[in-house]
């Protein structure tokens, strides 16, 4: 990528606030809905990436595990050869989108009125369309960041990640050889909890995932005889207890760090987290808005999602099954499994349909400094705290490879857009200044890591 200059000054030009508003566009055009059970094509976008990345002069894989299942990974090289790895991963594959419930087509990537939209706007091709566009502007510039960056571009991560991310950490690792930290979606976007309170949340870790599948058995017969032994009666009551469990709570140390500066940007009067005496729904209660960034992720859950029994009205079957989105939070898998086999009683199995793990990040680190420190400087009216995912991201599969995970896809976004709903939502959609600002927080974050 050249030699290398000093990375102090500004190297986010117009052409690279340009090109983060067509390349975001651009890929949203690029059809790479997940259904899940692999009927996924990512390979079209992975060539887009691929070509403006190999056109700064990077090394470019492209990988698969199954044909059009295709990843991206390229390397820049540091200045500092002594220096840990970072990785910066998003991935390209996208959720189905049903046209006729959108204002827009979801794959014209139309720009109106200031706005780009489509599905994929937030989740996640606006940040594959920043990396891309930060990477370009380097290379335009002659820098070079100090660490190492591996940059990758992934499939399957609306889905169970096996022709994605874990594909690349089963047969790839050496790729990331190196990488001890990374940066992916779902942090430092503004989150507007009130007058004066612009909040930009870091994830700094993530509940696990538990897909379930619970199988209900009893004697098939007649279904106008006395059954006591009925299979979907057995099912249908481990259901509703499910449903209705009350889970306790469990504070992380991400979610207690928190809850404490949340508390204090509120002016709360309350107990430390670690008090004895500390009530955390009580807490929540006095957040306002803010409560939406603790409030999933105090306690594990499991809901309830899809039923499948019978064949026919008159006929009891001799099996019935159901689903369960299970989350579990870092350090609670083993209270997760043995309450799940509490409430599926006896008659009733469950296993994992999907099942990866609870992550979590320090929030008192010097990468989560920098981090914070790259917001302040462009958003310096915000305040920046450390939050836990309900859901996961990729960073799940490369923390087998060591790496230590946070959520720092970086958006500067107006009173009353609702970042949140838009994640697999209706009408997605993110504003161009909110890619401009993206831009240029990651360019200052990646060159001075």
């Amino acid at each position: 990528m050249g030699d290398p200059v000093a990375p102090e000054g500004p190297v986010i030009d117009e052409a690279s606030l340009d090109e983060v508003v067509s390349f975001t566009s651009d890929l949203i055009r690029i059809d790479t809905t997940n259904r899940g059970g692999g009927d996924c094509r990512e390979r079209p976008a992975a060539e887009y990436v691929a070509e403006r990345l190999a056109a700064t002069g990077l090394d470019v894989s492209l990988l698969e595990r199954t044909e059009g299942r295709t990843n991206v990974v390229a390397r820049i090289a540091g200045t500092d050869p002594s220096a840990d790895a970072l990785l910066v991963h998003g991935h390209l594959d996208v959720v189905p989108a049903e046209p006729a419930d959108w204002s827009v087509h979801p794959f014209s990537g139309e720009v109106r009125d200031g706005v780009v939209w489509g599905r994929g706007a937030v989740d996640m091709k606006n940040m594959d369309a920043m990396v891309l566009s930060v990477v370009r502007a380097w290379a335009r510039a002659g820098v070079r960041p100090r660490r190492d960056i591996v940059i990758a571009y992934t499939a399957d991560e609306e889905a169970s990640a096996v022709d994605g991310a874990d594909f690349l950490v089963e047969r790839h690792a050496g790729l990331f050889e190196g990488c001890t930290e990374g940066i992916s979606e779902s942090g430092a976007y503004t989150f507007h909890a009130g007058p004066g309170k612009q909040i930009y949340p870091i994830a700094a870790g993530e509940r696990g995932t538990a897909w379930l599948k619970l199988t209900g058995y009893g004697t098939a017969g007649h279904g106008s005889k006395v059954n006591g032994q009925n299979a979907v009666s057995r099912v249908a009551a481990a259901v509703a207890r499910i449903g209705a469990y009350d889970w306790p709570v469990r504070l992380t140390p991400t979610v207690r760090a928190c809850l404490r500066e949340l508390a204090a940007l509120h002016d709360l009067d309350v107990p430390d987290p670690d008090d004895p005496d500390y009530d955390v729904d009580a807490v929540l209660n006095k957040l306002g808005p803010a409560a939406a960034l603790a409030e999933a992720t105090v306690r594990n859950s499991a809901n309830p999602t899809m039923l499948d029994a019978g064949y026919k009205v008159n006929v009891i079957p001799g099996s019935a099954t159901a689903y369960i989105d299970g989350r579990f939070l870092p350090g609670g898998e083993e209270e997760f499994r043995s309450t799940m086999d509490r409430l599926t009683g006896e008659h009733v199995d469950w296993d994992y349909l999907h099942r990866s793990v609870a992550v979590q990040a320090p929030a008192d680190s010097p990468t989560y400094r920098q981090l914070a420190d790259a917001v302040r400087k462009f958003a310096p009216e915000g305040h920046v705290v450390p939050y836990c995912m309900s859901g996961g991201t990729d960073a799940k599969q490369f923390s087998r490879l060591g790496i230590t995970g946070y959520g720092f896809s970086p958006l500067r976004l107006p009173e009353g857009f609702d970042y949140g709903a838009l994640f697999h939502g209706v009408d997605e959609r993110v504003p161009v200044e909110a890619l401009h600002f993206g831009v240029r927080v990651l360019d200052h974050y990646l060159r001075h890591a």
